[in-house]
């Protein structure tokens, strides 16, 4: 998969002190990313569903899960990757104790069905995935301090190797998400400036 660029979100609104893309709803907000990257603050300040959910890309009918129901909500993605049986998280040691880590394996990421009558539902568009990606140098430093105080169990295996490889993961994931349809924005680089991807052109 390429690495697509992404440009500044202009239009802005600003919710609780946080500015969000002007065209969503707090409430189709999902947000996810690395250990490390902020997710548990961000949805603290939202005042949104402060209890973690888990979402399994490979799963059939992941989109109609009930952690879906209440957003904006922090999730941690279950995914599928190359030489794994099952999905799971960049924390779980099935993918830390891999060596090289293993890629992901979009073939196996499950899609909702399209949108094709009135009454059906966009799954494409009720959610709206926010990618909180800051620079691994940061992450870093912030699960190092974290795990000096062991409050983070995910924090056990820790290198800037492994910060890095885990914000790739997010990244393509996104980009892929992206690509498919779904309506995703990224928060990257230390200012947190709002970024998107390019549209994407029609199928002909």
């Amino acid at each position: 998969m390429t690495n697509l660029p992404t440009r500044p979100i202009e239009r802005l609104q600003n919710f609780r002190g946080i500015d969000f893309p002007a065209d969503i709803r707090c409430g189709q907000i999902l947000v996810t990313g690395p250990p490390g990257a902020g997710k548990t603050t961000l949805i603290g300040h939202l005042g949104g569903w402060s209890e973690e959910g888990y979402l399994d890309l490979g799963r059939k009918h992941w989109w109609r899960s009930e952690i879906l129901c209440v957003r904006p909500r922090e999730i941690h993605l279950g995914l599928p990757f190359q030489g794994l049986a099952n999905a799971v998280s960049v924390f779980d040691a099935e993918f830390l104790d891999r060596d090289p880590l293993p890629p992901v394996d979009f073939d196996r990421i499950v899609l909702p069905p399209r949108k094709r009558h009135f009454f059906s539902v966009d799954w494409y568009h009720r959610y709206v995935f926010e990618f909180l990606l800051p620079p691994p140098e940061l992450v870093f430093a912030r699960r190092t301090q974290r795990a000096i105080l062991s409050t983070h169990p995910v924090d056990a295996q820790l290198s800037l190797a492994i910060c890095l490889a885990q914000r790739d993961v997010f990244r393509c994931v996104a980009e892929f998400l992206h690509r498919n349809g779904f309506s995703v924005h990224l928060r990257e680089g230390t200012d947190g400036q709002l970024r998107r991807f390019p549209e994407m052109l029609p199928e002909p």
